[in-house]
């Protein structure tokens, strides 16, 4: 059976979400990160990377970083509808899936939940996190457009929305931010996803 790795709220819920969506059955292994969990050797036997999300298939191999496992996730399971169609439809997913992981999430909410990772001094902090928000509200600004002309970001449903899903889940659930329209009903129409809800409950965010 397959063992995914997760810490509840983080990134990882993403990927909970498709794992719901596939259906085959896993095994969720919590991973408290707070306690610093992700450098014991327990877990660090099992990605030297400390961190999450990772997935170990019913091979034995280890699969980690976030689009990676997104992308097996779909294409190894057709009947689930996670993958496009079509050449531009795979390209649009994969561009998006980028954009929130490397850019909103790694330069975005990275500044704003850790600025003394990107200053010298905790005097910089205010100046680190305001800058991780103007990068995060760029990001909005790009999918709110995008989300003007269609429902799913890659034209259709595909893995790329688990990834829009959890950076909002952050923005509003977190911080306690509006989202712009388009993408505020991108995000209501995430939230009434079953496999959403059976995610976001399995990790006792619902």
């Amino acid at each position: 059976m397959t063992t995914f790795y997760y810490a509840p709220g983080a990134c990882s819920l993403g990927i909970h979400v498709l794992l719901e969506e596939v259906g085959a059955p896993y095994e969720a292994v919590a991973v408290n990160l707070k306690e610093g969990e992700q450098f014991k050797p327990g877990f660090v036997s099992v990605t030297p990377k400390s961190k999450v999300p990772v997935l170990v298939r019913d091979d034995g191999s280890v699969l980690t970083e976030y689009p990676a496992i997104a992308y097996w996730l779909a294409a190894s399971t057709p009947a689930a509808k996670l993958l496009p169609g079509t050449p531009e439809g795979m390209a649009r997913a994969l561009e998006a899936t980028d954009y929130c992981v490397a850019s909103l999430h790694m330069q975005g909410f990275s500044r704003m939940f850790r600025p003394t990772n990107f200053g010298p001094s905790e005097s910089d902090g205010d100046a680190i996190k305001a800058r991780g928000q103007q990068v995060f509200e760029k990001g909005l600004a790009w999918f709110e457009d995008k989300l003007s002309k269609q429902d799913w970001v890659a034209g259709e449903y595909s893995f790329a929305d688990s990834a829009l899903y959890y950076v909002c889940y952050w923005w509003v659930g977190r911080f306690g931010k509006e989202l712009p329209k388009n993408v505020a009903a991108h995000y209501e129409r995430m939230k009434a996803r079953p496999a959403v809800q059976r995610a976001m409950a399995a990790e006792g965010l619902a």
